[in-house]
């Protein structure tokens, strides 16, 4: 079967957004659309729906990396801030976005805590991840046929 490793992750991210906005118990709270997304960035985003593609991102991510908990997730969505005339310096993505992501995501099932590791996937999230991924791969197969050879 198919599995994360095996498609390109901006489709299979963006298809398990949309899996994602499905459940009820992952919205984007209240605050999402005004909140930054790091101190490196200037705007909030302006994709209405980051909030979903940002849980298809960590899921993915945890997926591939677990166990991983929010310091090194929060790097992993962070980036360069732009200091005027003196250097960059790299920046942590937001810690708050991370913890109510992983938060949401355990309560839906997907992910499990582990005492002083981190995040791992479920056997659900990962039957979610790999059903998306093998669909995915499906439809990037009959579009390129060189795709589905191994």
């Amino acid at each position: 079967m198919t599995t994360a490793y095996d498609v390109p992750a901006e489709p299979l991210i963006q298809k398990m957004a949309v899996k994602l906005k499905e459940r009820p118990e992952l919205s984007p709270p209240e605050w999402s659309a005004y909140v930054k997304t790091g101190a490196n960035r200037e705007k909030p985003p302006q994709q209405k729906d980051w909030w979903h593609v940002r849980l298809a991102a960590i899921l993915r991510k945890v997926y591939i990396q677990g166990p991983i908990g929010t310091e090194r997730l929060s790097a992993e969505f962070g980036g360069n801030k732009n200091r005027g005339s003196k250097p960059n310096r790299v920046m942590k993505g937001s810690g708050s976005i991370v913890r109510k992501s992983l938060m949401q995501l355990e309560k839906a099932g997907l992910l499990t805590s582990v005492k002083g590791k981190g995040r791992v996937v479920t056997p659900a999230g990962q039957k979610f991840v790999d059903t998306i991924a093998h669909e995915l791969h499906k439809e990037l197969a009959l579009k390129n046929p060189e795709l589905g050879k191994y």
